[in-house]
């Protein structure tokens, strides 16, 4: 997992901040709609706030609130002003957004009892929450913050010391819970961890094609005239007759790859296509308009 550092341009951004609202809404409705009512356990910072909630009574919104503020300033202090800027949002918004659904849901949030399905919807809720505030750059603060500062002083794996700190957490809340809630809590953590991984490499899938032909000039002039799309000729050699030749490289949209498939066929029916889907493909003709010359 990776956090990126944005400018205070980048911060008040509408389409940025738009997600990272979303998302901690997401984010606190999972750990109010699933975790709390069914008396689950999770890592991270909401892990935390249970085990303080039960040891000491202090409320999880509050103690989310002390928490986040605290590595805020340890943020600021350690990583830098640009990080402090991407995590200033999430820092008020989750707590605060988990008191209020604390006291609105109060006694009406629970929707299941089975504590599987409330894991699984949980574990849905929360990775899809963080995935959309890391995508656009931001971090979520709290338990995120102590991983990125070892990983500056002491250069230990993010992901590793993300790790460490939720099984951490976890263990902690073995004091007041079962085992049976432990596994529980351990299935989540993997759960949402899946997720996240998975909303960080969502984007606009397109198929990324390479033709080895010697009818290369054709087939590359096929693909701008005919398919209205940019190619890149890859100088490569043969491998058996040392052949010097070029490789075609091109990205089209999955709606285009039959058409492409069609012109290559019918231009050299021995030509190679090697096709790869890729997650995102960002510039010209794709994140930004076509320019014609």
């Amino acid at each position: 997992m990776s956090f990126e550092k944005i400018n205070l341009k980048d911060f008040f951004n509408l389409k940025s901040l738009f997600f990272i609202i979303l998302g901690n809404l997401i984010y606190a409705l999972g750990v109010v709609l699933f975790i709390l009512p069914n008396g689950l356990i999770t890592g991270g910072t909401t892990g935390l706030g249970l085990f303080v909630h039960h040891q000491f009574g202090l409320s999880i919104s509050t103690f989310v609130a002390i928490f986040n503020i605290t590595m805020f300033v340890l943020g600021l202090f350690f990583l830098g002003l640009n990080f402090a800027l991407s995590t200033l949002l999430s820092t008020v918004l989750y707590p605060l957004l988990l008191s209020i659904f604390e006291t609105v849901l109060a006694g009406n949030g629970k929707i299941t009892d089975d504590p599987l399905l409330a894991v699984i919807m949980a574990g849905l809720m929360i990775g899809l929450g963080l995935g959309m505030v890391i995508k656009v750059g931001a971090s979520t603060g709290g338990m995120d913050i102590p991983p990125l500062i070892l990983n500056k002083k002491l250069k230990i794996s993010v992901s590793i010391g993300l790790y460490f700190f939720d099984f951490a957490v976890l263990l902690m809340q073995i004091l007041f819970s079962d085992r049976e809630n432990v596994l529980y809590g351990i299935l989540l953590v993997f759960i949402y961890t899946v997720v996240l991984d998975k909303v960080l490499l969502m984007g606009e899938k397109q198929m990324q094609v390479k033709i080895v032909s010697e009818k290369y000039q054709e087939i590359n002039e096929a693909i701008l005239k005919q398919l209205n799309r940019g190619s890149t000729l890859l100088e490569a050699e043969t491998g058996y007759t040392k052949k010097e030749s070029y490789v075609v490289l091109s990205v089209v949209s999955k709606r285009e790859l039959n058409q492409l498939q069609r012109i290559v066929n019918e231009l050299d029916q021995t030509a190679f296509m090697i096709i790869n889907q890729v997650n995102e493909v960002r510039g010209r003709g794709f994140s930004l308009e076509k320019q014609y010359k």
